[in-house]
């Protein structure tokens, strides 16, 4: 169990904070006083709040903005380009934390180091520089200090969400799992080497496709003998972010235009490939990512945040993109259910309704104007509501599709995702149901099958000696049984009431017109009784609601 106290001058910070932004419900999480249902503040005051807070709380930020299922679109909208207000730390200190990874003096490795950082984020900083053999380079260093304060507010933040996890909303949206999930990812943010193997698998996936021209879009290749977990040494790529390049063709027969539609169908059909066909994917191709290079070529950079979908996954997507296509909510529904490891069938007919209702907004636009990428979070935002948890890659799948298309749009206005990857959805076909290698996948379904005609005969054999035996059980579970039991018990006791009461009138006739005057007191009080019990009956059906 984490304790708030291990963190009290942190803590001090951060309710100033709260305290200026006027976040009542979190300032009283921190003080001890408040565990009851979470109340956000604004989308604008909760970008401000998480600014000031710094780095961690930026990252926490950006995570949440890849979780539609969690917070309603206005949030996830607010929190999307989220970016640490943060200065480059000063030369000397970044000097001395890279001379201690190196292990040796700089000026063995380096002939020179701009020292004025090119850019600047929350968890790094890069340097242009140049080798001892002339190669440029850029150069990734970690800020100073930062593991130290991650930590702090990693342990702060566990804290918080073991307090919300006490309320409802913390066990329905298991707010200690969301901080286990963030904290991986920080810390795998802090390893400066795993982005490294990342940018090898992108890169070694992307030269394998036969989907583009694999020379025009490049991933920068690690000077790994340099690089440490807080030191990044990778190719220097020469250009400006995409959106900001003036796009040329080297071709006179290509003009500028057609040149900015190549590159955007390079760009879609190799995230493309990214999701439904590696199922590794770059998370956040934002506009500064993605680079125009001096040649005319695109590049991918920043390997830190990249998703991972299973095979699994991947067919349910594809489907999904053609439900969309479609306009087609009882597929979508069935598909959305089939994604989430806890939805319950009871679900399906409330969430296609509801996704009728999203879908129909968008009948009478062409291809052209949809938007799949505002869809799919309008599918998840849909999934939220319904209770219906979905795997947390989703939102990584959701953010990595919303920036791609956004940056696409404004870099080539005309263009569509879905009029761009539909020429390769025959070949994403037979991938899904062939592998790469079909005679593979043909031989591993012929020892299938006979593992099955093997096996068969013996199971029939068994089946018919339980039949013949008389040892054959069947063992059935059915759903909701309880409702039905408990109907059965009120209507069991109302009968048996109905009866005493017939009884009790009967008895009370027999008695009067028996013993005349001798015994009209007794048949008084078994008529006062049926008529009490009858009474009480007709209430209680009255109110159940159930008369018809």
């Amino acid at each position: 169990m984490f304790s708030l106290t291990k963190t009290t001058n942190r803590q001090g910070e951060i309710l100033e904070v709260l305290f200026r932004n006027g976040w009542d419900y979190m300032r009283g999480v921190l003080t001890g006083s408040k565990t009851d249902a979470p109340q956000l503040p604004t989308p604008a005051v909760l970008r401000n709040i998480l600014i000031e807070l710094g780095p961690v709380y930026v990252k926490l930020g950006q995570l949440l903005s890849t979780r539609p299922d969690l917070l309603p679109g206005d949030y996830i909208v607010a929190l999307t380009d989220l970016q640490a207000n943060v200065p480059p730390v000063d030369w000397p200190a970044v000097r001395e934390l890279i001379r201690q990874e190196l292990g040796r003096p700089i000026e063995e490795v380096f002939n020179s180091i701009t020292p004025r950082a090119i850019a600047a984020g929350s968890i790094a900083q890069t340097h242009k520089a140049i080798l001892k053999n002339g190669q440029q380079v850029a150069l990734k260093v970690q800020r100073p200090g930062i593991d130290v304060l991650v930590e702090q507010d990693l342990l702060l933040i566990r804290a918080i969400a073991e307090l919300m996890a006490l309320t409802d909303f913390g066990k329905e949206y298991d707010v200690v799992g969301l901080a286990e999930e963030f904290t991986t990812a920080i810390l795998a943010e802090l390893d400066f080497t795993q982005e490294g193997r990342y940018a090898n698998q992108l890169r070694r996936n992307l030269a394998a496709t036969k989907w583009f021209d694999t020379t025009q879009l490049l991933v920068p290749e690690i000077y790994w003998e340099y690089t440490s977990q807080k030191i990044l040494v990778l190719e220097w790529l020469e250009g400006v972010p995409l959106l900001l390049g003036e796009v040329r063709s080297n071709n006179p027969t290509v003009s500028a235009a057609e040149r900015r539609r190549e590159l955007t169908r390079i760009l879609f059909r190799a995230f493309f490939q990214q999701i439904y066909i590696d199922g590794f994917f770059h998370a956040d191709p934002h506009p500064g990512n993605l680079f125009y290079l001096a040649d005319g070529r695109v590049a991918i950079l920043d390997c830190g945040m990249m998703g991972r979908l299973d095979p699994k996954s991947q067919t349910i997507l594809t489907e999904m993109l053609l439900a969309v296509v479609d306009l087609d909510a009882s597929r979508l529904a069935q598909l959305t259910v089939q994604l989430s490891d806890t939805a319950q069938a009871e679900k399906l007919s409330n969430l296609e309704n509801d996704l009728a209702r999203m879908l129909r907004k968008y009948y009478n636009m062409s291809l052209s104007q949809l938007n799949f990428s505002q869809v799919f979070y309008e599918l998840l935002q849909v999934a939220r509501v319904n209770k219906i948890k979905l795997p947390s890659n989703m939102g990584l799948y959701a953010k990595a599709i919303a920036n791609l298309e956004g940056v696409a749009r404004q870099f080539d206005p005309e263009v569509n995702l879905l009029d761009e990857v539909k020429p390769l959805m025959t070949d994403l076909f037979r991938r899904q149901l062939f592998g790469d290698d079909p005679m593979q996948t043909v031989l591993r379904t012929a020892l299938d099958l006979k593992s099955l005609s093997l096996q068969s005969p013996r199971q029939v054999e068994l089946l018919l000696e339980g039949l013949t035996s008389e040892t054959l059980r069947w063992n059935l579970t059915l759903k909701d049984l309880d409702g039905v039991r408990r109907s059965m018990d009120d209507s069991a006791n109302r009968l048996s009431f109905s009866i005493v009461v017939g009884s009790l009138i009967i008895g009370a006739a027999i008695t009067f017109s028996s013993g005349g005057t001798q015994l009209a007191f007794v048949s008084s009080a078994l008529f006062y009784a049926a008529s009490f019990l009858g009474l009480w009956l007709i209430v209680s059906i009255l109110r159940s609601g159930r008369l018809r």
